[in-house]
């Protein structure tokens, strides 16, 4: 099993192996999204709780494990640490982004200082990294990510966070369409389902990124 031959869609199932991958930590940087405590709190019932069990123990069991060695291991190698999370500034969320007020599943009213929507305890950002706030799906859309991304030089994004199918998938296509090179971290991401998680992977590898696992991503940093 390998990044290069792995999850092909249609698209490119005989498509050529890609170029091993080289990232500079110098011009890469980490993004961190959505991992926010609100996505780990219990639903409203407990059949609904049950129901997303399984999303739960892989975030606990996996993926935020994960994400903590990750982000110890970038900031030990010099790589940016950028965080993002889903914010309003207004209390009553009239700044949001039409997709965070249909309701629904995807109807978020998270004011900036409300403790439902920080970081996670264990993914708590250190010292001046910087957390993009967004009201987006997207992390580029409707934020500064992208001039920040540019005024520091960064060529290459890892993405790791929640959820996999949106607001990983629309970040990691923004980021595509404007010419970064991007890397999704297959056992830091997480869907509600499995089945959801593998297939957007299926449908972003190739095109708009490259899907690694966090093993296969430690032996891309080259060395300064």
């Amino acid at each position: 099993m390998s990044w290069k031959t792995d999850r092909r869609s249609f698209y490119y199932a005989n498509a050529e192996e890609p170029a091993d991958i080289q990232l500079d930590p110098s011009t890469t940087a980490l993004l961190v999204i959505d991992v926010q405590n609100t996505y780990l709190a219990p639903k409203d019932t407990e059949a609904e709780t049950a129901r997303w069990q399984p999303f739960y123990d892989r975030m606990r069991g996996t993926v935020i494990p994960n994400v903590a060695s990750l982000i110890e291991d970038c900031r030990a190698r010099g790589v940016e640490v950028i965080f993002a999370r889903i914010a309003c500034h207004k209390l009553d969320g009239r700044d949001r982004s039409l997709s965070q007020k249909k309701p629904g599943f995807n109807y978020l009213l998270l004011p900036k200082d409300l403790e439902e929507g920080q970081i996670v305890p264990e993914l708590t950002p250190k010292g001046d990294e910087i957390t993009i706030l967004k009201t987006t799906d997207s992390a580029l859309t409707g934020t500064n990510l992208r001039l920040i991304l540019h005024n520091m030089g960064v060529k290459d994004v890892i993405c790791v966070g929640i959820f996999t199918d949106q607001c990983v998938s629309s970040t990691v296509r923004s980021l595509a369409d404007e010419s970064f090179g991007v890397v999704v971290v297959d056992d830091c991401c997480a869907a509600a389902t499995m089945e959801l998680h593998d297939r957007e992977l299926e449908i972003i590898n190739m095109i708009y990124c490259h899907v690694v696992s966090s093993e296969e991503l430690s032996g891309f940093f080259v060395k300064g």
